[in-house]
């Protein structure tokens, strides 16, 4: 099977297409724009296979899709490419507008062109798998609310209620991959996620946000009184989940995925730093001895979603899928490769990675 990931060479896409590589005979296509989340560095330890090849292409160039589409002749599409960063969204949301919903339009219309060609050949089954994120449902009720919270998740038939333009742009997509079922026929599937986490995940991010500050003795901010709620998702576990979608899942379904692991901001940053207080305790030159004195609670940005957390039993039951990771198993993982990947940080943080990609990628 051929598989062309869209955003290949983002935190979750990268993840994809290493899960793909390392443990199935597929093939990858990975179409990536490589704006500054894009880093190709991701990727080195797939750059030598031959079942791996890179297109540099936005998903807003219908050409150039088209001429993916043709040269590669894929059976599968997952399309992960996306502005994917809530404060981006409402310092410039028009970013999110152009590569979130024209993108996600533009590649449907090239999909929708080439599976007709197939159909119509009565060649090979096609499939286009559309990964959004638990956003796009709004908030839940808050155990601070004083109802019971905690028999509310969201499920796959939770309704749209996005509040930042970031999680509006990502809904807008899903209904327009699902227009694309009901009106063209077109075999989609869908996936809404929780937060996920892990290794070479972008430092604008919480956890690796708090990662870095702490180990450069920087403060670690936290909105509001950190109370609000996230289900976290380790993303190799995410990896497994969208492979096993594209394989085993039935066209027109949405699976939900979640890790099962409900936290406060403010308990995942506690938890950090007790992590780090033990894999890299601070020296004695620190003006501070535990990394905890470093949170810093600031302002709450605005329309902050409260809580979300995901049923994910569809998935589990329909497809045999759940986390391997715990969350505690998982965040040692991830501070265990931010601490051994100190290069890749440093390259990250100063954008020198994408200096060099220059004259490796035109």
């Amino acid at each position: 099977m051929k598989i062309l990931v869209t955003g290949g060479a983002g935190f979750i896409g990268s993840a994809v297409v290493r899960h793909v590589i390392r443990n199935t005979g597929n093939w990858i296509v990975n179409v990536d724009k490589l704006t500054y989340a894009g880093n190709l560095e991701n990727l080195h330890e797939v750059d030598s296979s031959d079942r791996y090849a890179f297109e540099r292409v936005d998903i807003c160039n219908r050409g150039e899709l088209e001429r993916v589409f043709a040269k590669h002749c894929p059976d599968v599409v997952m399309h992960l490419a996306a502005e994917s960063h809530v404060d981006r969204s409402i310092d410039g949301p028009a970013a999110f507008i152009e590569t979130n919903i024209v993108g996600t339009y533009t590649l449907l219309e090239v999909a929708r062109s080439y599976w007709q060609e197939l159909d119509g050949r009565r060649k090979r089954v096609f499939r286009f798998h559309h990964i959004s994120t638990d956003e796009v449902y709004g908030d839940l009720p808050h155990p601070s609310d004083e109802i019971d919270a905690a028999s509310s998740l969201f499920t796959e038939a939770s309704a749209y209620a996005p509040s930042s333009p970031y999680s509006a742009s990502k809904a807008s997509s899903d209904h327009l991959v699902r227009a694309w079922m009901r009106t063209y026929g077109l075999p989609i599937l869908v996936t809404n996620c929780s937060n996920n986490y892990g290794p070479y995940h972008f430092p604008e991010k919480l956890i690796p946000l708090v990662i870095l500050n702490a180990l450069d003795g920087r403060p670690l901010p936290v909105y509001g009184s950190g109370d609000q709620i996230r289900d976290w998702l380790y993303v190799e576990d995410h990896a497994r989940a969208l492979h096993k979608v594209i394989t085993d899942g039935k066209p027109g379904e949405t699976y939900n995925i979640g890790g099962h692991n409900e936290k406060q901001n403010i308990e995942v940053v506690q938890t950090l730093c007790d992590v780090l207080q033990k894999l890299a305790p601070p020296n004695a030159s620190r003006p501070f001895r535990e990394y905890r004195e470093l949170i810093t609670f600031v302002q709450d940005r605005p329309g902050h979603d409260r809580r979300y957390a995901i049923d994910a039993s569809k998935i589990q039951r329909d497809l045999g899928w759940k986390p391997m990771e715990t969350f505690d198993s998982g965040i040692r993982k991830t501070v265990e490769w931010y601490l051994r990947n100190q290069d890749w940080c440093e390259r990250a943080l100063s954008g020198r990675y994408q200096r060099e990609r220059l004259g490796r990628v035109r």
